[in-house]
């Protein structure tokens, strides 16, 4: 059940963070072009969100509860933020293709023109991995909170690989199928029998089959007739 959610889980990571690798070469470049005297107060700061995102990607993709990813999304979102709004306001509304001017550094000049090319995509790519941590953030509080009421009530705190993609239900993809504790004889108790269950119905009562939760044992009750 929880296949779905980890590959999606997978691949907006993986986009996430190749995105960041791109910002973060931008931002180096910057660096060894403008550090110490040129735009410094910007150019260190562009060398935090990528390398901020980077970092917890390698720590939540090897094991991470929903709490934990929920906080590094919001603050990292906001430093995504920030960087796109600072590089709107470095660059503006600036043509790029007419520039023939020289931009000074540290070390002599660059065309303006790629500065300006690169400093667009900064900005772009800042815009555009905001964007995604709200949808992680969404997405990721939207399929908790679901997972809590399916009677996951300890979800947030849970590995994370537990939780269900829409449509589906909350746990590991084999307890549908497997349960974790079967239960065996008893009058009125579902027991395992030839990959079904066998119900032993009292006299002068109705059946009610409840499924179970997380796909566990299905709840059985005796009604009068």
């Amino acid at each position: 059940m929880t296949v779905m959610f980890v590959t999606m889980r997978r691949i907006g990571y993986i986009t996430a963070f190749l995105l960041s690798a791109a910002v973060l070469g931008l931002s180096a470049n910057f660096a060894r072009l403008f550090l110490p005297h040129i735009n410094r107060d910007f150019v260190i700061f562009a060398l935090i969100p990528p390398s901020a995102t980077i970092f917890a990607f390698l720590w939540i993709m090897q094991f991470s509860q929903p709490i934990v990813e929920v906080t590094l999304h919001f603050i990292v979102g906001v430093l995504w933020l920030a960087l796109g709004a600072w590089s709107a306001d470095v660059i503006g509304y600036q043509q790029c293709y007419p520039l023939q001017t020289q931009q000074p550094t540290t070390k002599g000049s660059i065309s303006s023109r790629s500065y300006c090319y690169q400093m667009k995509v900064t900005e772009a790519l800042s815009w555009t991995l905001f964007v995604l941590f709200v949808f992680f953030f969404i997405i990721l509080i939207t399929l908790t909170s679901r997972a809590v009421t399916c009677g996951r009530y300890y979800a947030w705190r849970e590995h994370i690989s537990q939780l269900g993609w829409f449509g589906e239900f909350p746990g590991y993809p084999t307890e549908a199928i497997y349960p974790r504790t079967p239960m065996y004889g008893g009058y009125g108790q579902p027991y395992p029998m030839m990959g079904a269950y066998h119900v032993q119905q009292m006299p002068g009562h109705s059946v009610v089959v409840q499924p179970g939760v997380n796909g566990g044992q299905p709840m059985v009750t005796h009604m009068p007739a």
